[in-house]
């Protein structure tokens, strides 16, 4: 980091250089390469991509080619010591869009190294691996934290609000949809899906948004699923899944959650992704559908596989704005955007002698600190494990959390085994 004589400068590393880096994180530094960083404690701040970390280097050594001068360029890492170099190049902090089962050993060595670090979701797979990050975060003096750009979405934070403030009252119970095409699994994600499912990757949006806007404590999730399409029918790849949490309240009532997950909708599908919320409370009732949000589209013999019929142009879409500037905006962005201001803020944003209390603040915002991700974690790993054994030819399994044998345990039907996925509290 520099401050002295010149303009404030945190130089990013990025770790993986697939679709979501595509979509949010390149419109990102493109931008930001233009326009620094402001808020009024720091003042501006420069932000360079000074560094990319990919599986073989490919798509980031296209990018430089083609695009490179729109980021004032990069190194490319790639093999098994990248991470390393990267590192050894000197980076502020750094982005990890890795496939999720590599998210935990590509934070392990950032964290550790004293890189501030964020991470697409899941963050991680299991409460072990969790808590060895949040205590690599908290030994090194910098942040770990994970995106989850659905609770920056303008209909997600306006049901939020309407429970923040009390006018929604008690939620009672809810149902989440989310079905991907079949590019996904079949294209973009298919050198990483065998053994996977679409809820670890997708559900744990709604996961999360659950968890945040509602508090409380997890205490049961259940799951089945669908296979034969990407994978073999009795494999452990999984086309579809469906999963159901119970979390209970304060007041000691119940609510149960059923989060539906997909990536195998036709590619066709007018869509990019189906999308939909409904939950019920005391005295009221959300319902939201990004395919119903006012906008449709029809180009001939562009849509709607070039272009769907259905935008969402919350996400992110590339605009030309009135003043005729070209940009890219929206809530896939702005999350990123927002975590580089966090961390200008711990870095520029006051004293050197006030950098502890600046860390513990960014830290306390439990929208994106890891050490706030625990019940989304558990619930992640108790799908998995479930999965695990129904592959396995032991189905209906059940885990619960913080019971008398564990915090996360796992149940087999008919039977007085159960197995200890986590011990400790979650």
């Amino acid at each position: 980091m520099s401050s002295a004589g010149t303009l404030p400068t945190l130089k990013a590393g990025m770790v993986g250089f697939g679709m979501i880096v595509d979509e949010t994180y390149r419109p990102f530094f493109e931008t930001v390469y233009k326009e620094d960083l402001y808020q009024r404690s720091t003042g501006p701040v420069a932000v360079s991509l000074d560094a990319v970390v990919s599986r073989t280097g490919a798509r980031a050594e296209k990018y430089l080619a083609e695009n490179g001068d729109k980021v004032g360029g990069f190194q490319s890492f790639a093999g098994d010591n990248a991470i390393e170099e990267m590192i050894d190049a000197g980076v502020d902090f750094a982005c990890v869009a890795s496939p999720d089962d590599r998210h935990f050993d590509a934070c392990k060595k950032l964290l550790g190294a004293g890189v501030h670090v964020i991470v697409e979701k899941p963050s991680v797979l299991s409460l072990q691996e969790l808590d060895e990050l949040v205590a690599l975060a908290e030994k090194n003096n910098v942040t770990a934290k994970v995106v989850y750009h659905k609770l920056f979405d303008p209909d997600h934070k306006r049901m939020r609000s309407l429970v923040y403030d009390g006018v929604l009252q008690h939620v009672n119970n809810g149902y989440c949809s989310l079905l991907e095409p079949k590019a996904i699994s079949g294209k973009q994600f298919a050198q990483w899906i065998t053994g996977r499912n679409p809820g670890t990757y997708v559900a744990v949006h709604y996961i999360k948004l659950i968890d945040f806007s509602f508090g409380g404590k997890l205490k049961t999730i259940t799951a089945a699923g669908q296979r034969g399409l990407v994978g073999e029918k009795d494999g452990p790849t999984w086309d579809s899944c469906q999963m159901k949490m119970v979390y209970e309240y304060e007041s000691g009532r119940e609510a149960a959650f059923d989060i539906q997950t997909s990536w195998v909708t036709p590619d066709n599908f007018p869509g990019y992704v189906e999308q939909e919320v409904q939950f019920r409370f005391d005295n009221g009732l959300w319902n939201g559908h990004s395919r119903k949000r006012g906008v449709e589209c029809t180009v001939e013999d562009k849509t709607p596989m070039e272009i769907k019929n259905s935008l969402n142009n919350h996400f992110n879409a590339p605009f030309v704005e009135p003043w005729n500037e070209r940009s890219q905006r929206g809530y896939g962005i702005e999350v990123i955007e927002q975590f580089a201001k966090e961390v200008a803020q711990v870095e520029f944003g006051g004293p050197e002698s006030e950098r502890a209390e600046r860390l513990a603040q960014i830290r306390s915002l439990d929208y994106n600190d890891l050490s706030a991700d625990r019940q989304t974690v558990a619930a992640v790993q108790a799908l998995e494990a479930i999965l695990e054994k129904r592959a396995q030819g032991e189905p209906d399994c059940v885990v619960r959390v913080n019971d008398e044998n564990g915090g996360l345990v796992l149940y087999r039907p008919g039977s007085n085994e159960f197995e200890v996925l986590y011990e400790g509290t979650v």
